[in-house]
């Protein structure tokens, strides 16, 4: 099989997979928390550290925010068993760079590699990351270079595969939505609270040997969690949030 073909069936396959491969991870994030030591008279700056990677991940959700509030309907989709783009999006973010999904993720798992503030894991969770959305990315650009030829080439040309080119900026064609970017997003809003949770607990539990949270990360997680479940009805049971 010639170099081209297997590229892309990599990135078919992990593209299928995408959602589940990242859970690999966690062992490098455990073996992370078992070096981990809390800083004892500074743990005030330590806080302020954890909340600092929080807030970087969360930028990361902002991105994806921007992008599924204006995109339009068969684009940007969560769907895993096959590509799918009904229309060629090529305004808001992506007129600045082809994959602002991925970018997102980029920035979301970078903060979360920073919990510990070891520069290892942050560079492992980069390479990783390279080389894994390389592929997907190589198999979605040759099925949109399949479906929308000339169309796709041209727009590929002068905008950037992953880092934002700002000055291309051409404003969104619909109008932002919040419905739809709650509906899409919740569930990664929520996902950052428990992955930080859990990054919280084992590095207290490998550094003190006790399992447990200090009353901000409580009330964090409970927060979070009550958000989670509200929207997660309203998404269900109601129409409150279709568009």
């Amino acid at each position: 099989m010639a170099l081209r073909e297997e590229l892309e069936k990599q990135g078919t396959w992990l593209f299928r997979w995408r959602s589940y491969l990242p859970l690999i991870g966690i062992a490098m994030f455990i073996h992370a928390a078992t070096q981990f030591h809390f800083p004892g008279a500074i743990e005030e700056i330590e806080d302020y550290g954890e909340i600092i990677s929080m807030m970087f991940a969360y930028c990361g959700l902002f991105i994806r925010c921007l992008v599924t509030g204006y995109k339009p309907k068969g684009t940007s989709g969560r769907n895993t068993k096959e590509q799918v783009a009904m229309v060629l999006n090529t305004s808001g973010m992506y007129s600045i760079v082809r994959n602002p999904l991925y970018l997102g993720n980029f920035i979301m798992w970078v903060g979360i590699s920073t919990f510990f503030r070891f520069w290892w894991l942050t560079l492992l969770v980069v390479f990783i990351f390279w080389v894994y959305y390389e592929r997907i990315i190589y198999a979605e650009e040759e099925f949109l270079r399949k479906k929308f030829g000339e169309s796709y080439l041209s727009w590929a040309g002068h905008t950037p595969v992953f880092l934002p080119k700002l000055q291309n900026w051409r404003q969104p064609e619909l109008p932002f939505s919040f419905k739809k970017t709650i509906r899409q997003e919740y569930a990664g809003f929520y996902a950052i609270i428990c992955i930080f949770t859990f990054l919280e607990i084992i590095s207290r539990y490998f550094s003190t040997g006790k399992i447990g949270l200090d009353t901000r990360w409580i009330i964090i997680f409970t927060v979070g969690s009550i958000t989670y479940v509200i929207i997660r009805i309203l998404v269900k049971y109601t129409s409150l949030l279709k568009t």
